[in-house]
């Protein structure tokens, strides 16, 4: 393997690996650095999730050793997250993109209003709805999130914060550790399937693990120390950034392969 192709692997990887632990949607970024470097859009699926495995498995264990991890309630929601993500990678071939995109797009402009104009409900939490067991209908809303994250991923970090902090009545700092709990635990499910189906690059998935690993770890300290709210605005840019990119406004695509290309 080619030096550049190391470097471009390893970088974007730092890049992704913090703001996946931070807020999420970095995938949008692995997803296309290793499109650029020539893998189909499956395999390149596929391969992206080896890296993100290694890097929630980072950031997992620096929050546990703050002990921030709620495990009754994780455990129980988890359940049905991990069979909505081997749901999804099944059906992953039947869904309309398109359809899939829009939806992307109006989900997020809505919680972008919510983080912008009722940051209580992010950074403080809900503490009555936080002593109460978990609900009934946290199960099918968490099996949903489950499909969609096995199916594409990109996204499914926001998707998950707004379900754990809405739903069950976490602050936005340990609802981001339990994301990254969350998505340890179901990514290795889908991983499964794409390694089945021969569609992991593990040479390019290992390699970019190695930036992710070193991203995750830096940004999971930040988070520790700063908390809820330094969380808050990079959830804000990363959201701004996707949802222009998703509405056709921007094409992040295209810019990052600019500036991979420049960087050759």
């Amino acid at each position: 393997m080619e030096t550049n192709v190391i470097i471009i692997l390893v970088c974007s990887g730092l890049v992704v690996g913090f703001i996946n632990t931070m807020a999420g949607g970095g995938t949008i970024i692995s997803l296309s650095v290793l499109m650029w470097l020539g893998l189909p859009i499956n395999v390149a699926n596929g391969t992206n999730r080896l890296a993100v495995f290694f890097q929630t498995l980072t950031s997992v264990t620096a929050f546990q050793h703050s002990h921030l991890i709620d495990w009754k309630k994780s455990l129980r929601i988890a359940v049905p997250t991990v069979i909505g993500s081997v749901l999804g990678s099944f059906i992953a071939v039947k869904l309309n993109e398109e359809i899939i995109r829009m939806a992307f797009v109006v989900i997020m402009i809505v919680m972008l209003g919510f983080i912008l104009f009722k940051p209580s409900l992010w950074l403080k939490g809900n503490a009555s709805l936080l002593a109460l067991p978990v609900k009934k209908w946290n199960y099918p809303l968490f099996l949903v999130v489950g499909i969609y994250g096995g199916f594409m991923h990109v996204g499914v970090g926001y998707y998950l914060l707004a379900s754990i902090v809405l739903g069950l009545g976490f602050d936005l700092m340990r609802a981001n550790v339990l994301k990254n709990l969350l998505v340890m635990l179901y990514v290795p499910f889908s991983l499964i399937i794409f390694i089945i189906n021969d569609q992991v690059m593990w040479k390019y998935g290992l390699i970019h693990a190695i930036g992710n690993v070193i991203g995750a770890f830096v940004a999971s300290r930040i988070a520790i120390k700063k908390g809820a709210d330094v969380i808050r605005w990079v959830l804000v840019g990363v959201i701004v950034l996707l949802t222009a990119d998703m509405a056709g406004l921007i094409d992040l695509k295209a810019a990052i392969g600019e500036i991979i290309g420049a960087r050759k």
